[in-house]
């Protein structure tokens, strides 16, 4: 990073994420976008998120209480793939009449060409962020991958488990994602969790919290996992506040029951909805920002390594009236980024 940078005056409009000037050869921390959203099956927009976050960014102070200067090892954003945006448009308009139709094909060859090519392109997806994670892991980069839908993080997934042949996923969300092959999208956004369990064995545990929307075939795959899965539904982390106990506690609980590596895939419907009222499948209940920080702080705290991360699911206000649900992203990413580098030993926390 350059001498001459200051990270206390506003940023430029053609400046990096978080007004940065960093390039790819210097920055500890490289976060790949993903604008794709092929099967989302309720609102849209989260393909836009990425960029939304990007433009966002560059509001947030520099400067951190809690994790003093998270920018000085570098933070690089990679340019947008076209190929990817191409190829994620034209997957979602084969799966709106799908969806539609809630997965129910019938006996219409036009839907299950269409299906089938949906799969198809979701397969390349996978395979081109698995390509994309794995050079980013071996240049020694810590991987922060940006979607689009909870479905782009699965190939990056794939190619941590080659670098990590054991660790756990720390995932914050609404949904359990368990689903197989939701509306027959084999990789849809509510399945990427039944696809990490059944096809990346190096994923010692998955760890869920904040759940509070989910089918019963779901909660019967989860129980049937045993101790590779534990989930911390939101409404036992309600009651347990209404108990009074404290949310410090809470956090430990969870923290208690990761392995040494974690991943942490933070889907933005995890919070409480006031913070994304326009993500695509918003439900009420969650974890308040303040929370989600403070859980994610326990996992660096308690000498964990966080060796990467996703945030999925942000959507921008399609009127365009409002950045609150991009800028809360921003500030989200942020942190994440903090800590993960306090956990690898990059930065040093304020409060011992």
């Amino acid at each position: 990073m350059s001498t001459a940078f200051d990270p206390n005056a506003a940023a430029s409009a053609d400046s990096g994420i978080f007004g940065l000037p960093c390039s790819f050869a210097e920055s500890a921390v490289v976060y790949l976008p993903v604008p794709w959203e092929a099967t989302t099956s309720y609102g849209g927009g989260t393909a836009d998120g990425p960029a939304a976050i990007l433009e966002a960014s560059r509001q947030v102070d520099l400067f951190d209480a809690d994790v003093l200067r998270p920018y000085e090892p570098g933070l690089h954003f990679l340019p947008e793939s076209r190929e990817v945006r191409k190829r994620g448009r034209a997957a979602r308009r084969l799966a709106q009449g799908i969806i539609a139709r809630g997965g129910d094909l019938g006996q219409s060859r036009p839907l299950r060409d269409a299906l089938a090519k949906v799969n198809a392109a979701s397969e390349w997806l996978n395979a081109y962020v698995a390509t994309e994670t794995d050079r980013l892991l071996t240049a020694g980069k810590i991987v922060g991958l940006l979607g689009g839908d909870h479905s782009t993080p699965f190939g990056a997934l794939q190619a941590v488990a080659r670098h990590h042949p054991h660790f756990g996923i720390l995932q914050i969300d609404a949904h359990a994602d368990l689903r197989r092959a939701y509306e027959g999208f084999t990789f849809s956004h509510a399945s990427i969790m039944f696809n990490v369990l059944d096809q990346i064995p190096a994923v010692e545990r998955l760890v869920q919290v904040g759940v509070r929307d989910f089918c019963e075939e779901e909660w019967d795959y989860a129980r049937s996992q045993g101790k590779r899965s534990r989930v911390f539904l939101d409404s036992d982390l309600q009651y347990r506040r209404h108990q009074g106990r404290t949310w410090a506690k809470a956090a430990d609980d969870i923290v208690a029951a990761l392995p040494k590596e974690v991943w942490i895939s933070f889907d933005i419907d995890g919070l409480d909805p006031r913070f994304c009222p326009h993500t695509g499948t918003p439900v009420p209940g969650g974890l308040d920002f303040a929370e989600a920080i403070h859980l994610i702080a326990a996992v660096a705290r308690s000498g964990r390594k966080i060796i990467g991360f996703d945030l999925n699911e942000v959507s921008p206000d399609p009127t365009g009236h409002s950045e609150w649900d991009a800028n809360v992203g921003a500030r989200l990413l942020y942190k994440l980024t903090a800590w993960t580098l306090v956990s690898r030993g990059l930065r040093a926390r304020r409060h011992a």
